[in-house]
């Protein structure tokens, strides 16, 4: 069995820059969403009072 060497490791992208790039990508991400939600001109109809209902059909 061979012997290990001790050396300090060098950590890698994800340890050094995940955090950061996480948390600069999560706004960006809502903002990007937020934007396309509101501007694409999708009728949400999210009041509860103003709701229509279809009438029943006669012929």
């Amino acid at each position: 069995m061979a012997r290990q060497m001790h050396q300090k490791r060098t950590p890698d992208f994800h340890e050094e820059y995940g955090s950061v790039t996480l948390a600069g990508g999560a706004p960006l991400c809502v903002a990007t969403w937020t934007y396309t939600a509101t501007q694409i001109g999708i009728e949400w109809n999210l009041s509860p009072v103003v709701r229509v209902n279809p009438k029943e059909w006669s012929d």
